[in-house]
């Protein structure tokens, strides 16, 4: 069976720049057929018009990906497609919509480590912003957070193929959960990865109380300058940990087959299987 991936994202998290890719990273599974819509960086309530579209290919699995799940605007494109299996991926702040979801029978994956922006005009240009979300992907890739969204979604989509009715997921990616995806062999490399996580969780406090609490931009520019800081060496860390498991040839990969199965190897010259 095909299964058709309906994906509509709504403002801007890091997972939302590659979760479509994940799932298809070789561009050659017969197995799904995907289409995205964005409302590109605005997600008010009327942004969610969007949705309409992506009814249009009439999807058997939806994800909404966006910021704080818990606004208006991302609770509008979701509810477009109450009846579906719904998928909500998002960061920490959703963790306050998690009871909603449930009530209303979505899933949902929520990120701790992929932070908000530190979003002030004096500090946040166009690169800044590219520089910062290039090093969040680089810590949620490294540290096994986005293997955790490639297995959940992969597993929705198996049991739709299946003519199941799939169940779910209903998580929160801690740092704990992201490196035992991340499936490290080397003890100071698994170290890493988690001091990389922790860090970036952190970044989001500083941001929002350099974008949302202080007034005085005496105070609010170094605040989100910090937190961009910090996701910096988090994504080295995380970069650290990587190349601590190439040393020893134990880079853990998960490739998909053509059929859409989850492969998977550690030596680099090993086949997938």
């Amino acid at each position: 069976m095909m299964v058709k991936v309906g994906v509509l994202k709504m403002g801007a998290i890091g997972t939302a720049l590659l979760v479509e890719y994940l799932l298809d990273e070789r561009a050659d599974r017969g197995d799904i057929e995907v289409r995205v819509v964005t409302s590109g960086a605005k997600m008010q309530p009327e942004e969610a018009v969007v949705a309409e579209k992506l009814r249009e290919f009439d999807p058997d699995v939806v994800i909404v990906i966006s910021p704080n799940a818990a606004l208006p605007g991302p609770k509008a494109a979701r509810e477009a497609f109450e009846g579906k299996p719904v998928i909500v991926i998002s960061d920490a702040p959703a963790k306050k919509a998690k009871e909603e979801f449930e009530e209303k029978g979505f899933g949902y994956i929520l990120i701790n480590a992929d932070s908000m922006i530190g979003a002030r005009r004096e500090f946040l240009d166009p690169t800044e912003m590219a520089l910062f979300n290039s090093d969040v992907v680089k810590v949620l890739a490294a540290t096994g957070a986005f293997r955790i969204v490639q297995e959940e979604l992969d597993r929705v989509i198996e049991a739709i193929k299946k003519g199941e009715t799939p169940e779910l997921p209903k998580m929160v990616i801690t740092a704990q959960k992201a490196v035992k995806a991340g499936n490290f062999q080397n003890p100071y490399a698994k170290a890493k990865a988690m001091a990389a996580y922790f860090i970036a969780e952190k970044v989001a406090d500083i941001d929002v109380k350099g974008c949302f609490i202080e007034r005085d931009p005496e105070k609010y520019i170094p605040l989100v300058a910090s937190a961009h800081e910090m996701m910096r060496v988090a994504a080295l860390l995380a970069d650290q940990a990587r190349e601590i498991e190439k040393c020893n040839d134990t880079v853990y990969r998960t490739p998909h087959s053509k059929e859409g199965e989850i492969l998977k190897k550690f030596e680099l010259m090993g086949k997938p299987e």
